[in-house]
């Protein structure tokens, strides 16, 4: 959808977000181990949803008072209601994302992802798991992207590493969480 927040906006926002989120370091088990990310994340909900992925489970938090305000107006401009927000906090390019999907049935079939960019602009890649065409985007700051469709059934997608980036960049992922 491109850029929605002028960079005041998303200089507030992320100013916010980052003083009132709780985030922790990351987990997943890959392959038997059990590896902790620098990459940060924090997991908000209407309720107490358990969100199972990576071998892991993170519970949901309440709304802070930013994050609520932020999923009204992205509910507004996208005319979709979501219940909860996975939020990524990247400290700088030497950390990513490695190719996935987000295509846990506790998100449903054909799932609606809206993702929030603020701080540094970042390359997010998608490929498309059989033909493995890849298209990359620049993510830039106050940005919009929404994933719906059969986009999490045919494609994956990636933050990948970018070593000349040194500031930080807060990724919301806004989602419909059924289970």
């Amino acid at each position: 959808m491109g850029v929605i927040f002028s960079i005041e906006e998303s200089n507030l926002f992320y100013e916010n977000i980052l003083a009132e989120t709780s985030f922790v370091n990351d987990e997943a088990i890959f392959f038997g181990k059990h590896l902790i990310t620098k990459r940060k994340v924090a997991w908000y909900g209407d309720k107490e949803f358990s969100y199972h992925y990576s071998g892991t489970i993170k519970k949901a938090v309440p709304w802070s008072n930013t994050l609520f305000r932020l999923k009204n107006l992205i509910e507004s401009r996208t005319q979709i209601s979501f219940n909860s927000c996975l939020i990524n906090l990247y400290h700088d390019g030497d950390e990513g994302m490695g190719w996935h999907s987000d295509d846990e049935k506790s998100l449903g079939l054909n799932t609606v992802i809206a993702s929030v960019s603020l701080g540094a602009e970042r390359k997010f890649s998608f490929r498309h798991k059989d033909t493995k065409e890849t298209i990359t985007l620049l993510l830039e700051r106050g940005s919009l992207l929404l994933m719906k469709g059969e986009t999490q059934t045919h494609w994956q997608h990636s933050v990948p590493k970018m070593r000349k980036v040194i500031h930080p960049r807060i990724n919301l992922t806004f989602r419909r969480f059924i289970a």
